[in-house]
């Protein structure tokens, strides 16, 4: 079979078995099949090779780390403490509450590495919170779903440590590179909130003085100091991002000990939930791999990197177009599966246009993370909705008017590569 052939089988098996409401990871699984059998060149035990080459990585031990790490931080009350902090700095702006939904997502994503995380965490605390304050029900599940992607965007984040992992990049150059681009997503969102206050009269917190200020902020500088811990140590080489996840745990398990706000029965069903989840996680990775794999050993990617090249739009329609089909498959599949499908796919296509590695990442993991608050996938929306009890489509309106400007971000992103490459030519120039 050609390129084209299996290409088509691939990907048609896989959506009519999404959209037969499937399981994404066994979907996935299931449309290698058919190829297999119509193809003498592969075998199934290639193909079991495979599965067996992609779990076999030390960089994937991360990603258990940092899930616990997020779990132990909700259960250690150290995210309390950062909202009270981010109270304290944008809860006097209008509509302080929204504002304070949005600030702590970005200091919580310095920490827990998942959008998913952020939005059960914060979710279960703020959306009640804001709805009693008379915040609109839907604004609400909007705000924390939305702002919640910034898990992934800013450092640390999981799907930059399977992106580095896959493609063989600098997991510290992509830490460092998500920095801007994550404020600049929360800046937006804290613009959209600041409109929405304005016409709907939302509550603001009094000012807080600088005593109130000092004293939040000396109260969380333990969970202030994980994300440092993480970014620093990756970045200038004193320990690989699987030994920083690994110290990421061991500081915010001594910090929950300290406080007494874990104890060993506790930290058993927090080790059960985190099973749980990486399991989830990671089962996708070796059934996408397996795709991946078929699709490169058919020679996919250079029949459409032949194909990008002959309609000459240009590097920067290429970045948007990359920045395209990142947005649409996203709707559809998990991010870890994404990247490693068509990430490879589209990475020869960015090199072939001169488009920095960094840049292409960056790209693409910005673009993934709106599929978590975007039907049919959004998981982060659905987790949202269901904790303010709410059905997922009557808050759909809210969500598009907020990922609006964040989507001009992304295009900024795209037509700009020094708004995600300044900080790495900076710092880890050497790694470029």
């Amino acid at each position: 079979m050609g390129s084209n052939e299996v290409a088509m089988m691939l990907f048609g098996v896989f959506l009519i078995l999404v959209f037969a409401r499937v399981p994404v990871a066994f979907a996935l699984g299931l449309a290698c099949i058919p190829v297999i059998m119509l193809n003498d060149t592969v075998s199934l035990f290639a193909l079991i090779d495979r599965v067996f080459i992609s779990y076999n990585s030390f960089l994937l031990l991360s990603v258990p780390f940092f899930l616990l790490a997020a779990s132990l931080m909700n259960s250690s009350g150290i995210t309390k403490k950062l909202m009270n902090l981010s109270r304290t700095t944008v809860g006097h702006l209008p509509g302080g509450l929204g504002h304070v939904n949005v600030f702590v997502s970005m200091l919580f994503a310095g920490v827990s590495g998942s959008s998913t995380a952020d939005a059960a965490g914060i979710g279960k605390i703020l959306i009640p919170e804001m709805i009693d304050q008379g915040y609109d029900r839907k604004f609400s599940i909007a705000i924390t779903a939305c702002s919640s992607v910034m898990g992934v965007i800013i450092p640390p984040s999981i799907l930059m440590l399977i992106w580095g992992g896959t493609m063989s990049i600098s997991v510290g150059s992509l830490f460092l590179a998500g920095i801007i681009p994550g404020i600049l997503l929360g800046l937006s969102m804290m613009t959209t909130v600041y409109i929405y206050a304005k016409r709907n009269h939302y509550p603001v917190y009094d000012k807080s003085g600088f005593t109130d200020f000092f004293k939040a902020f000396v109260i969380a500088i333990p969970g202030l100091m994980t994300p440092l811990i993480i970014l620093g140590g990756i970045t200038f080489g004193w320990f690989t991002p699987t030994e920083a996840s690994a110290i990421a745990v061991l500081y915010t398990m001594a910090l929950g000990f300290l406080n007494k706000t874990i104890n060993p029965r506790k930290f058993v069903k927090i080790l059960s939930e985190t099973a749980r989840l990486t399991g989830i996680s990671l089962f996708c990775v070796g059934t996408a791999s397996a795709f991946s794999w078929l699709l490169s050993y058919h020679e996919v990617p250079q029949a459409l990197v032949a194909l990008i090249s002959s309609m000459h739009i240009g590097p920067r329609g290429i970045t948007l177009m990359i920045a395209l089909v990142f947005l649409l498959i996203g709707l559809f599949i998990d991010a870890i599966p994404a990247i490693i499908i068509m990430g490879g796919v589209l990475y020869p296509i960015a090199l072939e246009a001169g488009i920095h590695p960094i840049h292409f990442s960056i790209i693409g993991i910005v673009s993934l993370a709106f599929g978590l608050v975007t039907p049919p996938y959004g998981l982060c929306l659905l987790i949202s909705a269901r904790i303010g009890e709410m059905s997922v489509h009557k808050v759909l309106k809210d969500v598009v008017i907020i990922l609006l400007p964040m989507l001009f971000i992304l295009i900024l992103i795209c037509l700009i590569p020094d708004i995600a490459m300044f900080l790495p030519r900076l710092i880890t120039p050497q790694f470029l």
